[in-house]
């Protein structure tokens, strides 16, 4: 616009700009995220992002992590964090003194939260049922179809409890979706002897098995929610952004566009 109306400014000059902004807005991302560390829940995710590496004229992996405030129906609250790496330090940093519950896929960097039992592990239907949908399409198991219908019942009152409020909710899970997700993990607990250990089966049945009671968390409280959905749809645009700006220029470049993502 400016190079129109013969005002060219260099796109070192622009982008300088907005990156002094992202700097600037540092103070309200603090105040945004002290606000966030206090409820009661929060959805955590990750995704790799390319970082320039100086010298070699090469890009390495650093990550874009994701925070959101995750009580269902609640205003969402989405805090970006950048680091070099996916180091689960990172993790604890930006959650250090949190005492809530929080919604995590199976890596293990989130592992060090629930250890000593301050931070209630909330596991991730979504991640359960996808396993057993990528067994189903590359070998049309039986088993994985069974247990594809068996959460889609869960998920079918999931979709009755979101008119519902918070008390009305747990009251619905403990009334219908408590029985059915008690079945199936006596179904799975009772066919996985039956199942060749080293099989993608097996493996899909004790992703469940070895997390029962971050699975059934979902049943305790009716703010908890069934899945980490919400903070992989806040990080999806980041998927679909990066490639069309490739990557960052450096850690700080990194944190400066977390900051300016937070607030939008």
């Amino acid at each position: 616009i400016f190079g129109r109306a013969g005002l060219p400014i260099p796109q070192s000059t622009l982008a300088e700009w907005v990156g002094r902004m992202g700097v600037t807005l540092q103070p309200l991302v603090d105040a945004l995220k002290e606000e966030m560390l206090t409820y009661p829940v929060l959805h955590a995710d990750e995704t790799p992002v390319q970082m320039l590496a100086p010298g070699n004229g090469k890009t390495k992996t650093a990550y874009l992590f994701a925070y959101r405030r995750g009580e269902i129906e609640e205003p969402p609250i989405i805090v970006y964090d950048y680091a070099e790496n996916r180091s689960g330090k990172h993790a604890r940093s930006f959650l250090d003194g949190y005492g809530g519950a929080l919604v995590v896929d199976d890596y293990s960097g989130y592992k060090a939260f629930f250890e000593g039992g301050a931070v209630r592990e909330i596991a991730c239907w979504a991640h359960a049922r996808r396993k057993f949908f990528e067994l189903h399409t590359a070998n049309k198991s039986a088993i994985a179809a069974e247990a594809l219908t068996r959460i889609a019942a869960i998920y079918v009152i999931e979709k009755d409890a979101s008119t519902l409020d918070a008390p009305a909710r747990h009251e619905l899970r403990q009334k219908e979706s408590r029985p059915l997700v008690e079945g199936l993990f006596k179904w799975l607990e009772e066919l996985l002897p039956k199942v060749n250990s080293g099989s993608g089966t097996a493996k899909a049945m004790d992703y469940l098995l070895r997390r029962k009671p971050a699975f059934t968390a979902f049943l305790d409280d009716g703010c908890f929610p069934i899945d980490n959905n919400p903070v992989e749809n806040a990080i999806r645009p980041i998927a679909v952004g990066r490639k069309n700006w490739l990557f960052t220029g450096s850690l700080e470049a990194g944190q400066r566009a977390a900051n300016i993502m937070s607030l939008i």
